[in-house]
């Protein structure tokens, strides 16, 4: 329910602000008084694109500012999904710059354009004669069967299983595609996989199998190194080792003669043992020093094995060849495992479907069931407003089509005169009559579900008498239940309010603003008066307005 509107440096208003109670709320004035200005600032609380044309004052920027009391309106879940603060009492402000930029905040949490509207659209639905465009729309056809029918939990199970089966026909449709593109990349990825697995990769060293190859290729330098080592060591007349020995004795006979030889001694003798344990080791390298072209030819065929796979698959790794075959092994796998794959998708979305066939089953007959009711209420309605051979012929029929809320096809025809051929709402309805249609369902709507604040911009264009007198009365049922507004050149619409609010123009230094005023008791019998006779007031409207508010 809006209960506070405040409008800033907006069009022709320079500064305006209002509280609104719950009930019928009517809003009359000349044409040109301004009207239009007043929808045009709510339309952008509910997120319609602005631009500078909006600013009365080019150099300040327009501010408006609505309230809302929205507990009754379930609206939680949307505020936990959009990252905004709830509040019983939301507030919804839209500021255009200067510049030309717009901003737009909940409860001072800025929002997107998007979200705005989203929101608006549950909080207010004013509903003008062009825009009885809805009522011909087939989603919004069975909106109105489904809340009568009372199928909306099932629908939305429906919805939601059916996101199922469109997320599981996608995966089918990427696995089928997967299955044709690996069947083309089979023959070749098998190749290659033979190829890495034929290198026996894992566990290889690189660096260790290229030292060994060096070994191998240089065996007989090795051998000639080592020999000549060994020799020099042990050669009986210059070998290092018996030269050292000499050494040896000569320095312990000078550790005997003095004491501060006895280091030296000891120094050599550490020499000795040292030398003796390489020479030792050389004898035993020799013994394994051997050249073995076999031996060669194997490691040398690797390696250049390993140096091909490299270059052709561009790594510069053992490590990276691995995760290649791995990769290769993967898809080797999947492609071996993809026809049970796919079976198994197929068999979850058969059974998805037969699901929904199920649940679209119980919707459809429920509809069936609802649509007579809707029928009814319609054309006994329609016929307290002038429209006494309105006749509605809907109804619902099974397809094997999954829809957005089913698998119904719906007809929702429409005859306004006695004899008249069945047709589209929009084919067989002037403006007027969709005007009226609308009402009736937005008043049946009202007596099954909470809806938004609900403002009616001159509907009752064409209607006078009787006819309006009970479109006064559908509206003041309505308010009942929720919040409604009206914008009236009708008395007996006007007479109807709980709170009436006045819109003109004021003159004020030369500027023209417009205005809104609550009418009290005595301005409103002035204000009713005037539209009953006009400018001139005459006794008999006077009266006659009185009678009307009475």
């Amino acid at each position: 329910m809006l209960t506070q509107l405040s409008i800033k440096n907006f069009a022709l208003i320079d500064s305006l602000q209002v509280e609104f109670d719950k009930g019928l709320t009517i809003i009359t004035g000349e044409t040109g008084a301004g009207k239009s200005i007043l929808l045009g600032g709510l339309a952008l609380i509910l997120g319609k694109r602005a631009d500078l044309s909006s600013l009365k004052n080019k150099e300040r920027k327009c501010v408006i500012e609505a309230e809302f009391a929205i507990k009754k309106y379930k609206l939680k879940h949307f505020f936990t999904e959009n990252d905004l603060d709830y509040d019983q009492d939301t507030i919804v402000r839209r500021e255009i710059l200067p510049s030309g930029k717009s901003r737009a905040f909940v409860n001072d949490v800025p929002v997107r354009l998007g979200v705005l509207q989203a929101l608006g659209d549950q909080l207010i639905d004013i509903h003008s004669q062009h825009q009885t465009l809805q009522l011909t729309d087939n989603q919004f056809q069975f909106q109105v069967i489904d809340i009568l029918a009372n199928v909306s939990e099932e629908v939305h199970s429906y919805q939601e299983l059916l996101k199922t089966y469109q997320f599981t026909q996608k995966e089918l449709k990427k696995i089928r595609e997967e299955r044709s593109a690996l069947e083309k990349e089979h023959d070749y990825n098998m190749f290659l996989l033979k190829e890495l697995e034929e290198a026996r990769l894992e566990g290889l060293i690189l660096a260790d199998l290229e030292a060994q190859y060096e070994r191998l290729n240089n065996a007989e330098d090795i051998k000639t190194n080592l020999s000549a080592s060994e020799q020099l060591l042990s050669d009986e007349q210059v070998g290092v080792l018996n030269l050292l020995s000499e050494l040896q004795v000569a320095s312990g006979k000078l550790a005997d003669i003095a004491p501060e030889f006895a280091q030296l001694a000891e120094r050599v003798q550490s020499s000795y043992i040292e030398l003796d344990d390489i020479y030792n080791e050389i004898i035993n390298l020799q013994s394994e020093a051997s050249f073995d072209p076999d031996l060669l030819e194997e490691i040398s065929g690797k390696l250049q094995k390993i140096f091909d796979l490299q270059k052709k698959h561009n790594v510069l790794s053992v490590e990276e060849l691995i995760s290649i075959q791995t990769e290769l092994s993967e898809k080797a796998s999947v492609s071996e495992n993809i026809d049970e794959h796919i079976q198994t998708k197929e068999k979850a979305l058969a059974a998805i479907s037969k699901q929904l066939q199920q649940i679209a089953k119980t919707i459809h007959d429920q509809r069936s069931k609802g649509i007579p009711s809707l029928v009814a209420q319609l054309e006994k309605m329609l016929a307290t407003l002038g429209m006494p051979n309105a006749r509605f012929n809907i109804n619902v029929q099974l397809s094997n089509q999954f829809y957005a809320n089913g698998m119904d096809d719906l007809q929702f025809l429409f005859a306004a005169n006695k004899g008249g051929n069945f047709n589209e709402l929009k084919k067989a309805a002037s403006g007027g009559e969709l005007s009226r249609v609308m009402l009736c369902i937005k008043a049946i709507l009202s007596t099954y579900m909470q809806l938004p604040t609900i403002m009616f911009d001159e509907i009752d264009t064409g209607v006078s008498g009787e006819v309006a007198n009970k479109m006064a009365n559908i509206m003041q049922k309505m308010s009942k239940s929720m919040q409604v507004f009206a914008i009236t050149h009708l008395p007996q619409i006007a007479a109807k309010g709980k709170q009436h609010f006045k819109v003109y123009k004021q003159d004020i230094n030369e500027v023209t603003t417009t205005q809104l005023k609550e009418l009290q008791a005595e301005e409103r019998i002035q204000e009713i008066a005037q539209m009953l006779s006009g400018a001139k007031i005459s006794d008999s409207a006077m009266a006659n307005a009185k009678e009307l508010l009475n």
